[in-house]
């Protein structure tokens, strides 16, 4: 079973950008591991000017994407099971937690909104699950969208090849990734850590296990926080 991506855009010329190179891009285009496929919001829009938005509701800047031009465009993609992921500032933090539950499913539907947003009663009554991609806004869902696909299609089996690759990557046990060398040996007067270079190989589980937990105490005080509250044993 393959992992198969639906995009719903005003802007299907974005994809597939870099979903279409290196190891990604061969896994879709030669090895058909995964899929992707755009649909053109724009066509299903009842307004001979090609006019899918209208003025908010109670006033206020800006347009709203209409309810029954998004409808009639996802009704027109063959939902198979497939979550339905609106990307929006506003939406639930993407997680490595989740991004991992998607790629072990059949695919993502995804809409990807412009202008103030998406009208609520279309989100609501087709269950779409909002998600962010960070904690900043974009003009549009189209870069949040490429986010999210690349995240699960990289982890869909065969994808990358190595699957141990994947094993001391950021979040995957609530550590971030530790820092990475290789040569030259000396770079501007800065050499690579002895231990890398040392053979033993218990040693170097060691300390990149600590580098892991130091790495995440100085970049993500948050994720740090969180681990060493699971670690703490529970009260009586």
């Amino acid at each position: 079973m393959s992992f198969d991506a639906t995009v719903l855009t005003m802007f299907p010329e974005a994809f597939p950008g870099p979903l279409g190179v290196s190891l990604i891009g061969t896994a879709w285009r030669e090895q058909g591991l995964w899929s992707l496929e755009t649909v053109d919001i724009r066509g299903f829009s009842k307004d001979k000017r090609g006019f899918l938005d209208d003025t908010p509701a109670g006033g206020g800047p800006g347009q709203v994407m209409r309810a029954d031009v998004i409808a009639s465009a996802l009704d027109s993609v063959e939902r198979r099971g497939r979550p339905l992921l609106y990307m929006s500032a506003r939406g639930q933090p993407l997680t490595q937690a989740r991004v991992k539950q998607w790629a072990d499913g059949p695919g993502l539907i995804v809409l990807a909104g412009r202008f103030e947003g998406v009208d609520q009663r279309v989100l609501d009554a087709r269950g779409f699950e909002e998600v962010a991609v960070g904690d900043a806004v974009l003009a549009g869902g189209e870069a949040a969208a490429l986010v999210t696909i690349e995240a699960c299609v990289r982890l869909v089996p065969g994808v990358l090849g190595q699957a141990e690759s994947l094993n001391e990557e950021s979040f995957e046990d609530g550590l971030l990734e530790g820092p990475q060398y290789t040569r030259p040996r000396t770079f501007e007067g800065l050499d690579i850590p002895e231990v890398l270079l040392s053979g033993h190989h218990a040693l170097v589980r060691k300390w990149r296990s600590e580098q892991r937990e130091e790495t995440t105490r100085k970049q993500r005080p948050d994720l740090w926080a969180r681990r060493t509250a699971n670690q703490q044993p529970k009260g009586d």
